[in-house]
């Protein structure tokens, strides 16, 4: 005989799987993310170390970008200069965007199935009620496209708040992956230049960068306070 689960029974499993994912993630980003940061830190090392696993580093490599788009407090940014230091600026872009997409994929999931309370494990109530404007099916995937297509605006929280979205699964795959080509290029692109040697080709891109991901934060938040009426 089928056991039926009580309202009290469903609330206590739907609460611990937040708890249990929580500190999943904390232990994730304590026990791996701190050190790999570090190492991370020197893309000539950590060139060596994945270099190290020989065939299996470029897989190795999709994981960790993976983990570290799922645990949203480690920074990408050092991942994808390392990415583009150890495999280059081609083959670095395409590993970073294979593991970028997987790690979506499984946020996009999870939050459909917990609702926003998954996504408050992490950001304010505050943060995510400012992207209401993204709930409009009508300009939703084009908004979405854009906004992740230019460096420097909050990845991480857009990434846990897109499975708010009447978004769907497939387009929201071919978005995550194709949207970011130019914000990770510009940072592997970074890490390649590195790897040759060109110390002012690798100045002039940071500066680039930095111009550019500013100028889309500041975009950014002058258009999510306009459209929120501030």
């Amino acid at each position: 005989m089928k056991r039926t689960l009580t309202n009290r029974q469903k609330k206590a499993i739907y609460i611990g799987g937040i708890i249990i994912f929580a500190v999943l993630l904390v232990v994730l980003g304590s026990v791996i993310g701190k050190p790999l940061l570090k190492y991370v830190s020197d893309p000539k090392k950590f060139a060596e170390w994945i270099d190290g696993f020989g065939i299996w580093g470029r897989l190795i490599y999709i994981v960790i970008t993976a983990l570290q788009v799922i645990i949203a407090v480690i920074p990408g940014e050092p991942f994808e200069v390392a990415g583009g230091y150890a495999f280059g600026l081609w083959g670095g872009t395409l590993l970073c965007l294979i593991g970028i997409t997987i790690g979506c994929m499984f946020i996009f999931l999870t939050v459909r199935y917990f609702g926003q309370d998954m996504v408050e494990v992490f950001f304010r109530k505050e943060q995510i009620e400012k992207l209401h404007f993204l709930r409009n099916p009508r300009k939703l995937n084009t908004l979405a496209f854009f906004v992740f297509m230019i460096p420097g605006t909050p990845k991480d929280l857009l990434s846990y708040f897109m499975g708010l979205t009447p978004m769907e699964f497939k387009t929201w795959i071919g978005l995550t992956f194709f949207a970011r080509i130019p914000s990770v290029m510009s940072s592997t692109f970074r890490g390649a230049a590195l790897q040759e040697g060109n110390v002012r080709k690798t100045a002039v891109i940071f500066a680039v960068t930095a111009l550019i991901s500013t100028a889309g934060m500041l975009g950014y938040n002058y258009y999510v306070k306009k459209r929120n009426g501030e």
